[in-house]
């Protein structure tokens, strides 16, 4: 019942948390100098000083100020903050019915649903295969801990630490794409699929698209790759170093029962903070590798937003990635339970 309690409230804490981060970052956001209004007048601007030739009037005259307040009233702004905030949460439903300001005639949601799947398949695969790889990598290095295996996984692993995603993005697609360049011509040089992916049979579409996929998700959980695995190895060390495992040895029983009956179970609980993020990764995607690789994802729909001040998509981004979040915090607190019964969080409230 104490759970169940607990669990309740962070759930509705997610509620006042998600309206002081989206109000906050909405009210940066309407302060940003290069918004809709300051862009449509650009382009009036530009126009008039096109027709206008090289000694033709002043474009800016043409702009009056009346003009211009009814730009304002026809983008908001002309409204207070509060009120603009709550017809963007309620009435745009957190800004995802309201269209697009650099792609013209379509929503803020109607671009984040043809970039979300991208970006799904992308976070999902990247994390499976983090987790799959890192917990047993750290749990063979941690039952060889002082050997030769662990002295050069240990190399290894730090190496793919020290190399920055986009130099290790940069330096992959350079060696292996069939760029001008590169040495060898293995992997595609950019996008989720070729062109001629609707016509090829269905092992050959997998095939194409594992292409693709190959390279940005190395890239991927490469940075987190080290931190799992070495997470993994310290917490079971931790673990089997514990009086209770010296215990369970003393009374008789085998050391393959300690480490898979007891030190393994315990030693996943630091692993469990990462198991709610997988809302995250797969929503927001990553922005070098989508960057590098030229991937039409989540990272790179949210950096065109900003670079083109389209604030409607990048609200509407931000909106769904905070929530994701929350949410991941309290799925995060919920793995926990799930491996060790024991915690109670009636003591840490």
């Amino acid at each position: 019942m104490e759970r169940l309690e607990y669990f309740v409230r962070r759930l509705l804490l997610i509620i006042p948390t998600f309206i002081g981060i989206t109000l906050i970052c909405f009210s940066l956001v309407q302060f940003v100098p290069g918004g809709p209004v300051e862009q449509m007048l650009s382009r009036i601007q530009g126009m008039g000083a096109g027709e206008s030739g090289a000694g033709g009037s002043d474009a800016s005259a043409t702009i009056t100020e009346e003009y211009r307040q009814q730009l304002e009233a026809h983008f908001g702004f002309d409204r207070p903050l509060l009120e603009r905030y709550w017809r963007w949460l309620v009435h745009d439903r957190m800004g995802m019915m309201m269209e697009s300001y650099k792609f013209p005639n379509k929503t803020a949601w109607q671009l984040i649903s043809e970039r979300f799947p991208v970006s799904l398949t992308f976070g999902i695969a990247g994390f499976v295969l983090s987790y799959l790889v890192c917990i047993p990598l750290g749990i063979w290095k941690a039952l060889r801990h002082g050997s030769h295996f662990d002295f050069l996984s240990s190399v290894m692993v730090y190496i793919g630490y020290a190399i920055p995603p986009l130099a290790l993005g940069m330096l992959l697609k350079m060696t292996l794409c069939g760029t001008v360049d590169s040495l060898w011509d293995w992997f595609p040089v950019y996008g989720f699929q070729s062109e001629n992916y609707a016509t090829l049979p269905f092992w050959g579409q997998v095939a194409d698209r594992f292409m693709h996929m190959a390279l940005p998700v190395l890239c991927y959980v490469a940075g987190n790759f080290a931190v799992l695995t070495l997470l993994m190895k310290n917490s079971l060390l931790d673990q089997i170093g514990s009086d209770y495992i010296r215990t369970v040895l003393a009374r008789g029983g085998s050391y393959h029962r300690a480490i898979w009956g007891h030190a393994f179970r315990n030693a996943l609980i630091p692993i469990a903070t990462g198991f709610g993020g997988i809302l995250t990764v797969m929503f927001a995607g990553s922005v070098i590798i989508e960057q590098i690789f030229e991937i039409p994802g989540m990272g790179r729909l949210s950096l065109e937003a900003i670079v083109g001040r389209d604030y409607a998509v990048f609200m509407g981004s931000l909106a769904i990635g905070s929530l994701l979040g929350l949410v991941g915090n309290v799925l995060s607190d919920f793995c926990y339970v799930l491996i060790d019964p024991r915690i109670n969080f009636q003591e840490s409230s």
